[in-house]
């Protein structure tokens, strides 16, 4: 047995890759692999995650033929009645060029302005169907984005034609009609149907987190020029504010990286539908309201309920009682009510069967349906883009002429106009998806387009404007700044509880309203180191 022992020990010492030194035996090979499995691990599950977002949450039907596409975009909306009126703006600004009147300008403001909503329209149908083909989350995700295309467009043109403050306010106002009046708008229709909706409430309350920093970021410039202003001269004040405006934008972009990250990639499961912290939506009860559907309540009736009447499929069946006739039963009224019960009993069992199926197709997935193909929506989404951005420049070089004559402000133009414009897209994107009772999508496509505007085209904006040599800051005009720390003060109380209803969405629509009507007879500050 010894000679074994000492054979074994020479077999160890003398194999590869093991040193016996005393030491714990150490495999070199395996620890210099280590590393290498870790980084292959980490890419796996990034694949595997990025292969998740690309995957449908529902499956897809095969996509249609291209004369179905076109038809499709050709009568998808009514709103594609107005886009007539896209070559009639193009007409019009190459006639009344090189020095339009202020009547002139408004004209083609009204036609572009015109021009621009059945765009909107065009290209939140393209980005449905580009959703369609994706995860939940990466849809919300694309929802946001390209709902904001028009907005970025719209200030990338004003940047360059040096109009601070109508890319300022216009910013502003799309924050403020994203979070105020499409998220109003959400809530209160799908409040219609529902009596109470829920949704994630820790993905919310991080949002909401995210929009008080972007916003303070906004406010911070305004304070130093309020509190610093008196001390340092305009052309010293002017430069300093310009680059904190700059390190602040950068700070900005590197938290909405981090923010896809978490969404897309860490946490994506708050952002979804099967979130466990949602709670169900509570439909109404003896109440009639326009959207909401018929309670299966008519199949049933009241089967369950101690009443001596069942109701089936909306008909009365009156269960005949035993009658006692001075302390004697009546055998013919005995035996009627006996077969009436059993007629009940049987028709009860059959609403039964009908609510069980009914339970079993809506267990069944559901299959998307496809209008275009997936390169005619890309194609699309392109063209749209051109056209926007075209009809975008021949808008934004008229609001001089416009609002020369005084009658209305560049103020109201950038807080209201612009952005009902270039939001109509989200609009009808989230209230629909509310209706259908996805007010986590809702959330995610009103909630995560602000977030995007304050958190990413804001920065990008001062960013590109430091580029191109335009002194854009994060000095906002103070009123706006002060509207749009309250609108989102007033936005987190309201989601603070995650459920909405129809009073909710009341109160954000009309504080929107209410914006609207003081904005309309504010004239704007000019701030005098911020011009070109």
């Amino acid at each position: 047995m010894r000679e074994m022992h000492d054979v074994d020990d020479s077999h160890e010492m003398h194999a590869p890759g093991i040193q016996n030194t005393g030491d714990p035996v150490v495999d070199s090979s395996q620890h210099s692999t280590r590393p290498q499995t870790r980084k292959k691990s980490t890419l796996a599950d990034i694949t595997r995650t990025l292969s998740m977002q690309l995957h449908p949450q529902r499956p897809v039907a095969e996509a249609p033929g291209f004369l179905h596409g076109v038809k499709a975009i050709i009568f998808g909306s009514y709103l594609n009645v107005l886009l007539v009126c896209i070559p009639v703006s193009w007409v019009l600004h190459f006639i009344f060029q090189p020095n339009p009147t202020n009547t002139q300008d408004t004209l083609i403001f009204i036609f572009s302005f015109l021009s621009i909503i059945p765009l909107a329209k065009l290209l939140a149908f393209a980005t449905d169907e580009l959703s369609m083909r994706v995860g939940q989350t990466l849809a919300g995700l694309l929802n946001a984005t390209l709902g904001n295309a028009v907005e970025l467009i719209v200030s990338i043109i004003a940047l360059v034609q040096c109009q601070l403050q109508v890319v300022q306010s216009s910013l502003v106002g799309s924050i403020l009609s994203n979070l105020l009046l499409v998220l109003g708008m959400c809530f209160f229709a799908g409040g219609m149907r529902f009596s109470e909706q829920g949704f994630g409430m820790s993905s919310t309350q991080l949002n909401s987190s995210l929009l008080t920093v972007s916003v303070i970021a906004v406010l911070l410039p305004a304070a130093f020029h309020f509190v610093a202003g008196a001390q340092i001269v305009d052309s010293i004040e002017g430069p300093e504010i310009l680059s904190l405006s700059h390190g602040a934008a950068i700070i900005l972009l590197f938290i909405y990286l981090c923010y896809l990250v978490f969404q897309l990639f860490s946490h994506k499961g708050l952002y979804e539908d099967s979130n466990d912290e949602i709670m169900k939506s509570k439909k109404y009860v003896n109440v009639k309201m326009p959207f909401k559907k018929h309670s299966r309540q008519s199949i049933l009736g009241t089967v369950n309920s101690a009443e001596p009447e069942i109701i089936v499929s909306g008909d009365t069946v009156a269960s005949t009682s035993t009658h006692l006739n001075g302390g004697a039963m009546n055998i013919h009224d005995n035996t009627s009510s006996e077969s009436h019960m059993a007629t009940n009993a049987s028709e009860a069992e059959a609403g039964r069967a009908l609510l069980h199926r009914e339970e079993h197709q809506e267990e069944v997935e559901e299959v998307e349906i496809p209008t275009m193909s997936l390169p005619m929506t890309i194609g699309l989404l392109a063209v749209v883009t051109v056209l926007v951005a075209v009809t975008a420049e021949w808008l934004v070089s008229s609001i001089d002429g416009l609002t020369a004559s005084g009658h209305i402000t560049k103020e109201f133009v950038g807080i209201i106009l612009l952005p009902i414009v270039g939001n109509a897209a989200e609009h009808v994107t989230a209230v629909t998806v509310s209706v259908k009772d996805k007010l986590t999508l809702s959330l995610g496509v009103a909630v995560g387009s602000s977030i995007q505007i304050a958190l990413f085209v804001i920065p990008f904006i001062v960013t590109l404007g430091w580029i191109i040599g335009k002194p854009l800051t994060l000095l906002f005009d103070p009123f706006e700044s002060v509207v749009l720390f309250l609108s989102v003060i007033v936005v987190n109380y309201t989601v603070a509880d995650g459920k909405s209803n129809w009073l909710e969405g009341m109160i954000l629509m009309c504080l929107y309203i209410m914006l609207a009507v003081i904005f309309w007879f504010y004239p704007g500050v000019n701030i005098a180191f911020q011009t070109c």
